[in-house]
């Protein structure tokens, strides 16, 4: 088996195990759940970052967006504020789409590489409007970017893989402890999983409904 397809295999049993989670216990954040992205957006990135930046698309996120294409958030009718965004069911935000990817990480107008060469991709984002922070993957791993501290060559992973991740995820849902992946810790609120910090909170109506998991 090539090491490719162990990827990918690893990233799909990962995937099925915290998404068949999500379809028992946050149904709202399951429905959330775009198609697989369109194997021409898949190329055209891959493309875009051997024409660019000279490496090719992590082979990791090649099959996760063969899954899934990113989120949609869902109306929810008690959610007068607007606050519970479905889609982020993951410590780290929403994934991602192929564009909204690339968009932070290839060169601008400059042709200027604000991220000195670093061989990741930006997969993950708290702030879609942005976006300014969230989560990049590359051949060393998982690791946290913000537009204030952009990877380097030298770039340090937090986790060795998406598979990693999303496996460290499901573990803290289903066993805890609540804070294994950081101070936000998981919780459940109108059928959505959603991680908050209970020290710092940013729900503020939807907050009395938000129920800790562990």
């Amino acid at each position: 088996m090539s090491e490719r397809n162990d990827e990918a295999e690893r990233v799909t049993a990962a995937w099925q195990a915290l998404t068949g989670w999500l379809a028992e216990h946050a149904p709202v954040s399951y429905a959330s759940l775009l198609p697989p992205a369109a194997d021409e957006e898949i190329t055209a990135a891959d493309a875009q970052l051997r024409q660019h930046l000279g490496f090719g698309l992590p082979a990791e996120l090649a099959a996760l967006w063969r899954l899934c294409g990113g989120v949609d958030h869902q109306e929810i009718e008690h959610d007068e504020e607007g606050e519970v965004g479905s889609g982020a069911f993951l410590p780290g935000g929403v994934i991602m789409s192929p564009i909204d990817a690339l968009r932070p990480r290839l060169p601008d107008h400059t042709g200027q590489d604000w991220w000195q060469g670093a061989p990741v991709v930006p997969w993950l984002t708290g702030d879609e409007a942005g976006p300014e922070s969230g989560h990049w993957v590359g051949a060393i791993g998982v690791g946290r970017w913000s537009v204030d501290s952009l990877p380097g060559v030298g770039a340090k992973p937090a986790f060795p893989s998406i598979a990693a991740y999303l496996d460290a995820v499901l573990r803290t849902v289903t066993e805890g402890p609540a804070d294994a992946m950081g101070p936000d810790v998981p919780g459940l609120v109108w059928g959505c999983l959603i991680w908050e910090n209970p020290e710092y909170p940013l729900l503020d109506e939807a907050l009395p409904h938000w129920t800790p998991i562990h």
